[in-house]
């Protein structure tokens, strides 16, 4: 009874991941703009993402610009991008593959080494596919931090952590927790 309670947490942590993976890809809030200066009246806010900027107009209006050209980006942007599309495709794989270990966990008894090596394969996609989608977030979070506080770097260019950051470290946790209770099996 406990596998089975196990085998369902570690289910809805790794599509919670899957999900939250997903949504850090895609979101534009990865650098946001830093308000460091005494002016407290600010008109625009700008958002960075992986896939393009936006500008936020007094919260009312916002546009967004993918990137032009690939081969413009600098070449950590294109390493994070072929990372968390890799991250994407894996944890939507490994979640398939528990789907299937967990359905047949119940349903058969006679091969129980058949179907745990399945639940394994899919508890060792979950965490590599947490070290894909930590690599580029936490990259992004110390490069972000390193330059605020870089005395060099103009006051307009510093950035704020986003929002896609944290939810990635929070799906780079479940995908962990996700991937630790498929092992232990």
């Amino acid at each position: 009874m406990a596998c089975c309670v196990l085998q369902i947490t570690g289910l809805i942590f790794g599509g919670v991941g899957m999900v939250g993976t997903l949504a850090a890809t895609v979101m534009p809030q990865w650098r946001v703009s830093a308000y460091v200066d005494g002016n407290i009246v600010v008109f625009e806010t700008i958002w960075e993402g992986l896939w393009m900027d936006c500008i936020s107009q007094l919260g009312i209006r916002l546009q967004c610009k993918f990137y032009d050209s690939v081969l413009a980006l600098p070449p950590p942007l294109e390493v994070f991008r072929a990372l968390m599309c890799v991250a994407v495709v894996l944890s939507i794989i490994s979640f398939l593959m528990a789907i299937v270990g967990v359905k047949y966990t119940h349903r058969t008894k006679e091969d129980p080494q058949g179907i745990s090596i399945f639940i394994l394969a899919a508890g060792v996609a979950f965490l590599l596919t947490s070290i894909l989608v930590l690599i580029p977030v936490s990259w992004t979070g110390g490069s972000i931090i390193h330059d605020f506080y870089d005395p060099k770097v103009p006051m307009p260019l510093k950035r704020e952590l986003g929002a896609a950051l944290y939810v990635g470290w929070v799906s780079t946790a479940l995908l962990i927790a996700a991937g630790a209770m498929y092992c232990s099996f």
